[in-house]
């Protein structure tokens, strides 16, 4: 029973007064230890950290968070080690770094329940490295594209997620389920038949087991059966043990073998670099997909150097660096529901000791099972309600162009950092397409005749400005013309450089010219620059 103190008078014997509560309401006072009272004045002088248990702790929490780790885990083993094959390296450097990796970004990360380990993104870009210098090399890689994204977090390149349109993450999000989806091809294709039964069987049970109950994931149970079915009948399918050799030892601390000359920073800086950009890129889209499915904000500058810890203590234990994996990350936030760093941390540590200490029984797993979840986690991903007729006939055809921009150029380079950015691009030219449509120029001729008013409304810059040069009648205006900027503002200098060859065209033609009506930005960036940019 659960005692409820509350203020009340002392006794005699040093005893105070309380009421305890009960299910009918507050049962008959009676005296208890002051040196209970005593104790209960200290705990609420701690910080409210120290008396307030994490919301992990909860039994209800700790079960769904432990069990998504676990179903992280199973799904992260046969993914590291395909992205270790892409790399040119062996298996464990590849598990090595998934784990290194989702430990350390569960501790310093910005970004809860969001799994970072070793990708496919990371593969390719550091699969040269290997392959023509090896592996301490590209060790030493891993170290320094750490090092640049702890820096560029530092320095606030977070802040530019804000520039992302809204088109562009949806084509993100559409071209990344479509990846993960042809990533489960090559398991499909010149298998026995019997692998296609059992993932139709995987798919039924993480359809229809949720509505029966959503205790357990439907994801681990549908491995966990099926793995004891297949065994059970010894049917001959591809399993988990096929993939790759698992590790049996633990990693090791350890500096890379590399000169430490100007000669070795030529080599590895360039695939630092991008390591370092495609790791961010990557994780802080996934980072802002996990943030609209989950209601909750994070902490994108925290998330980006923390990611440059992770690849940091990664390479220091021979791992092929990574990022966040947004597979992994869906399987763990929207099917299994986990929201807290335990069960990015406990992802970690399964795979650890499941390749380690359980290899034998992990190597059982069939690739069917795994696949079977990957399928359903593509499936969830994919936003089917842009492609909806409605959806598409409502949005403006800009939109929709710069969202399937995205799409094909990451599908077809499979590299969603390249995707993003070509989405980035695609839509600023059609933005400044459009804006520059906007601007207007009027004119109307004073009673007397003798000064022409021109009224330019509208944002003026290089795309919109360039064409503005045309929009007067240098031939047939009085001897005064007066350009009104009160409707419009000055955002570059190409519309400076516009007005300075609009004044030199009238005053070729002996015209006075004034500019008036520029808001107080404007008038500051016309008067730096006017008069000193050439070309008139």
């Amino acid at each position: 029973m659960y005692v409820t103190l509350r203020p009340s008078l002392p006794l005699r014997n040093g005893r105070v007064r309380c009421g305890r509560v009960s299910p009918t309401g507050v049962a008959p006072l009676e005296s208890i230890p002051s040196e209970l009272l005593l104790a209960r004045k200290k705990m609420m002088s701690l910080p409210a950290v120290l008396r307030t248990r994490p919301s992990w702790l909860s039994p209800r929490v700790l079960r769904t968070e432990v069990l998504a780790g676990l179903v992280v885990a199973l799904a992260l083993i046969p993914e590291a080690i395909s992205f270790s094959i892409i790399a040119g390296v062996d298996p464990r450097v590849g598990l090595f770094a998934s784990f290194t990796m989702a430990v350390t970004i569960s501790l310093v990360g910005g970004r809860r329940a969001m799994i970072s380990a070793a990708t496919g993104a990371i593969a390719l870009v550091v699969a040269p490295v290997a392959q023509q210098h090896g592996v301490e090399y590209l060790v030493a890689t891993v170290i320094l594209g750490g090092l640049f994204q702890a820096t560029l977090g530092v320095l606030g390149v977070a802040r530019l997620m804000r520039f992302l349109p809204r088109s562009v993450m949806v084509g993100f999000v559409n071209a990344l389920a479509i990846l993960i989806f042809t990533a489960q091809l090559p398991y499909l294709t010149d298998v026995p038949w019997s692998v296609y039964a059992l993932v139709a069987v995987g798919l039924a049970l993480m359809v229809g087991l949720p509505r029966l109950t959503t205790a357990i994931p439907a994801p681990l149970v549908s491995i966990v059966a099926l793995t004891a079915f297949t065994v059970a009948a010894g049917i001959a399918v591809p399993t988990v043990g096929d993939q790759g050799e698992l590790p049996s030892t633990l990693p090791v601390l350890g500096i890379p073998a590399v000169p430490m000359t100007l000669e070795t920073l030529r080599i590895i800086a360039p695939y630092a670099l991008a390591l370092a950009l495609v790791g961010l890129m990557e994780s802080l889209m996934t980072a802002k997909l996990v943030d609209d499915i989950t209601d909750e904000h994070s902490d994108k500058t925290r998330e980006s150097w923390g990611q440059g810890v992770a690849n940091i203590v990664t390479g220091f234990f021979g791992g092929m660096g990574g990022c966040a994996m947004i597979g992994q990350t869906m399987i763990n936030v929207k099917s299994s529901g986990a929201r807290t760093r335990l069960s990015t941390f406990l992802a970690g540590v399964f795979l650890l000791v499941l390749v380690v200490t359980l290899g034998p029984v992990v190597a059982m797993i069939p690739m069917a099972a795994l696949v079977g979840v990957m399928i359903m986690v593509a499936v969830g991903t994919f936003d089917w309600h842009s492609l909806h007729p409605r959806t598409l006939r409502m949005m403006p055809k800009s939109e929709t162009a710069v969202m399937l921009a995205t799409v094909a150029v990451t599908v077809f380079t499979h590299n969603l950092a390249i995707g993003v950015v070509i989405g980035v691009v695609v839509a600023l030219v059609l933005f400044a397409h459009r804006v520059a449509h906007l601007v207007h120029v009027d004119s109307v001729l004073d009673p007397d005749g003798s000064t022409k008013i021109y009224r330019v409304t509208g944002q003026l810059f290089f795309a919109s400005s360039n064409d503005l040069v045309f929009q007067f009648d240098y031939a047939g205006d009085p001897d005064n013309v007066v350009i009104d900027l009160s409707g419009a503002h000055i955002w570059d200098a190409s519309t400076v450089a516009s007005l300075d060859a609009i004044e030199t065209k009238y005053h070729q033609r002996g015209i006075t010219v004034s500019i008036t009506g520029m808001n107080e930005p404007s008038k500051q960036r016309h008067a730096a620059l006017a008069g000193q940019l050439g070309g008139h």
